[in-house]
């Protein structure tokens, strides 16, 4: 079902969703937030230096290894460290962030591979950003589904932003409800949280007039009898 707003509904939605979106906007400008991402380096166990990190890097069955020149140094975990350097075997979505003077040097594993991610406050997508063009919210997007989990969890491919990268996801179950007269459904992966839900979807303005790719719903955890607010 859908969600009809009175007038003092309305605002209070509206004044909801401008703090969501004016914490969204603050993320995004964050000295070391996406848009301070300067390289996605990918690594293998050919060791490599990147114009925008210290250090020479690979890896291999024991996790990621930098070798750090004379005068370079990290700080990782408040510790600072020279010459080699081990992060260890990553887990699937998973990282590490280490300190380079004022950058955060972002190591990470995405799609079954080792990454080096650097952030740098003075990255020209970051210093030019002013604001997200978005749609006025309209609380006919607020959607009260019901959760179905599966008996086990399904093993679930999706595309990831770069090209040519997936993800799997164990999905636990799916979401169904209704919009406009049609039921529709959307497969729901775990988020972030204890009970939490993640759904990924595009829509009709999607690679028209809004970014192309899926973009992430995150839900909180269904209620007893499986009701879930999509919003």
């Amino acid at each position: 079902m859908t969600t009809e707003a009175t007038a003092p509904d309305l605002q209070a939605f509206t004044e909801n969703w401008l703090d969501w979106y004016r914490a969204q906007e603050a993320r995004l400008a964050d000295p070391h937030g996406f848009l301070a991402i300067t390289g996605l380096h990918w690594l293998d166990d050919r060791p490599q230096r990147f114009p925008d990190a210290p250090g020479v890097w690979h890896t291999g069955p024991d996790g990621v290894v930098v070798t750090l020149d004379d005068g370079e140094e990290l700080v990782v975990d408040g510790t600072p460290v020279q010459g080699e350097h081990h992060f260890g075997v990553l887990p699937e979505r998973g990282g590490v962030d280490a300190v380079w003077g004022d950058a955060v040097i972002e190591v990470a594993r995405r799609g079954g591979n080792d990454i080096v991610r650097p952030r740098h406050p003075d990255a020209p997508l970051r210093t030019a950003f002013t604001s997200t063009p978005a749609y006025a919210p309209d609380p006919r997007w607020v959607v009260t589904g019901r959760y179905l989990p599966f008996d086990e969890p399904r093993p679930t491919t999706v595309g990831a932003a770069v090209e040519g990268l997936e993800h799997v996801y164990d999905a636990p179950g799916r979401i169904e409800f209704e919009l406009d007269g049609r039921l529709l459904s959307l497969t729901a992966f775990p988020g972030r949280g204890e009970g939490r839900l993640m759904v990924l979807f595009t829509d009709a303005t999607s690679g028209i007039t809004t970014y192309a790719a899926n973009r992430v719903l995150a839900l909180e955890p269904p209620a007893a009898d499986g009701t879930v607010v999509l919003d």
